[in-house]
C-alpha cells in the first residue's frame, strides 16, 4: 500500500475518528461537550481539539452543524447551485478544485463501448484525507478513486476494475503519485495540478461534466443536473449517471441532493458523503 505523505496518513487517521464522531452525533439527542466526545474516543480534550482542527479548521462544535443530518437542507437554502448561471458567470472555477486539473478528457464512445479493451490502467492505494483510496489512471490521466473506509478495499478494487474489464491492470503508485498528491493538495506536491480522463458512455459524461461546475462548499439538485445538460426529463438517468461516477471527490457527485435536502444515495457509503460535504463547507467558512 503506497502511503502517499505523512501529512496524507495524518488526515487518513483524522478521517476515521471522524467517522465514529458522525455516529457518536447522529445517536445523541443534543449537541455533545467537547469533553463528551474526547472521552467517547478515549482522547484527551485538547488532543481531539487539536485532531479537529487539523483536519478541517473549525472547532468540535462547529462540525457537530456541518454534521447533521439537516446540514444538507440548509445547504440547499443558503448554497444552491443553478448550473445554467455558474459556467456563465464563471463561479464554476471559484472552487478550489477546479483549479487542480491540468485538463479533462473523455474516451470516444467507439472505445469506451469495448470495455476498456487495449487500455493500460495501473492502479495504487493512498491515504486520503477520507481514508483509504484506490487511484486508477491512464496515461492520460486519473480516470478511478474509490473510498474503502465504508466498503471495504475488495469491494472498492472489484466495483471500479469490473467497469472496464477488458483493460491491463498494473499495480504501479509511485506512477500515480504526483497526480494523487495534486489532487489532494499535498503540501509536497510538485505539480500544480493532475490531469483528468473520464472513461463513460457520452450521457454519463455529460453529466459528469455538469458535476464539475459545482464550486467546492455548494450544492445542486439531481433536477438542475437534467436542466443543464438540456434532458429535463431524465432526472432519474441523471442519478445513475452521478452514482456510476467513476472519479468520487474530483468530480464531486456528493454535491448533487435531492429536491427536498435529502442526500440521496452515494456509492462509498452516506457517511463518506456527509463527511465530504461538512469538510467542504467547514474549509469555505474557514
Amino acid at each position: 500500500m503506497e502511503q502517499s505523505t505523512h501529512t496524507a496518513t495524518e488526515t487518513g487517521y483524522h478521517y476515521g475518528v471522524m467517522r465514529r464522531a458522525i455516529d457518536l452525533i447522529d445517536g445523541a439527542e443534543a449537541p455533545l461537550s467537547l469533553d463528551t466526545l474526547a472521552a467517547e474516543m478515549d482522547m484527551s480534550p485538547a488532543h481531539f481539539q487539536r485532531v479537529f482542527s487539523r483536519w478541517v479548521g473549525v472547532s468540535p462544535k462547529r462540525y457537530q452543524q456541518y454534521l447533521a443530518l439537516g446540514h444538507a437542507k440548509t445547504l440547499l437554502n443558503e448554497r444552491f447551485t443553478t448550473l445554467e448561471t455558474a459556467h456563465a458567470t464563471g463561479l464554476s472555477g471559484s472552487g478550489r478544485l477546479h483549479d487542480l486539473f491540468l485538463r479533462w478528457e473523455s474516451m470516444s464512445p467507439g472505445d469506451y463501448a469495448k470495455g476498456g479493451e487495449g487500455l493500460t490502467i495501473f492502479w495504487g492505494w493512498f491515504d486520503s484525507p477520507f481514508g483509504l483510496a484506490l487511484i486508477m489512471g491512464t496515461e492520460k490521466g486519473i480516470c478511478g478513486l474509490g473510498f474503502a473506509a465504508e466498503m471495504g478495499e475488495d469491494w472498492a478494487m472489484h466495483d471500479l476494475t469490473r467497469r472496464w474489464p477488458k483493460a491491463t491492470y498494473i499495480e504501479d503508485p509511485m506512477r500515480l503519485r504526483p497526480w494523487v498528491l495534486a489532487a489532494f493538495g499535498a503540501e509536497d506536491a510538485k505539480l500544480n495540478k493532475a490531469p483528468l480522463f473520464l472513461i463513460g458512455a457520452p450521457f454519463q459524461i455529460k453529466v459528469w461534466e455538469a458535476l464539475l461546475q459545482i464550486p467546492s462548499g455548494h450544492v445542486t439538485t439531481y433536477s438542475e443536473i437534467a436542466d443543464s445538460i438540456g434532458n429535463p426529463r431524465a432526472v432519474r438517468a441523471v442519478g445513475t449517471a452521478v452514482g456510476r461516477n467513476p472519479v468520487s471527490w474530483l468530480i464531486p457527485c456528493h454535491r448533487a441532493l435531492r429536491k427536498s435536502g435529502g442526500l440521496g444515495g452515494y456509492h462509498w457509503g452516506l457517511p463518506v458523503k456527509r463527511a465530504l460535504l461538512a469538510y467542504e463547507s467547514a474549509r469555505a467558512e474557514a
